[in-house]
């Protein structure tokens, strides 16, 4: 399932009377890439979003809501699980909860071998536990590597700086819970 980020900025944009120029003088954000982003010619990176959301008062896990459904389901699906895409990853991002308003994200994360969850070390407010299902995982951060294989686990402190590099010779998947949701 993919969500329409794009269409969303710029409802939001306009609800709030923002002109494209005025969102890029607000978020420091290019005036082309917000175009962009919102004809979903380009997914935005996670930073970019970010500087976007907080412009708008909003928090970025708006961007990825979809019409909220009448009766709460706690149960997601294997194939009705919600993709997130952002420009500057090459994983798959899969929630596995029902929505991201909860205290808590839950993720499934497959990364192709040699393929890393993001070009650059990022952080966030919080923490994360991580299990590797299947595949070889190093988390990288600013000082250490630490290499997992299939069944082991790892907690961090998002605050420090760190990606996922996938070093096996096959697909990688884990899954990953942070809070507070960084998405």
């Amino acid at each position: 399932m993919e969500i329409d980020i794009g269409s969303k900025i710029k409802e939001l944009r306009k609800e709030k009377n923002i002109s494209i120029a005025d969102l890029s003088k607000l978020s420091g954000v290019s005036a082309g890439l917000i175009s962009q982003v919102e004809r979903n010619a380009v997914n935005p990176s996670v930073a970019t979003l970010w500087k976007i959301s907080k412009s708008l008062n909003s928090s970025i896990g708006y961007f990825f809501d979809e019409e909220p459904t009448p009766v709460f389901n706690p149960i997601v699906k294997k194939d009705k699980r919600k993709r997130i895409v952002t420009s500057d990853t090459i994983a798959t991002y899969e929630l596995l909860t029902p929505d991201l308003n909860r205290k808590i994200e839950f993720l499934y994360i497959t990364i192709n071998p040699g393929d890393s969850s993001r070009t650059g070390l990022i952080n966030h407010d919080g923490e994360e536990c991580g299990i590797v299902i299947k595949g070889k995982l190093m988390v990288k951060t600013k000082d250490k590597e630490y290499i997992l294989e299939e069944g082991d686990s790892i907690y961090l402190d998002s605050t420090i700086p760190h990606r996922y590099i996938n070093i096996g010779e096959e697909e990688c998947i884990s899954i990953w819970a942070m809070t507070p949701p960084s998405f």
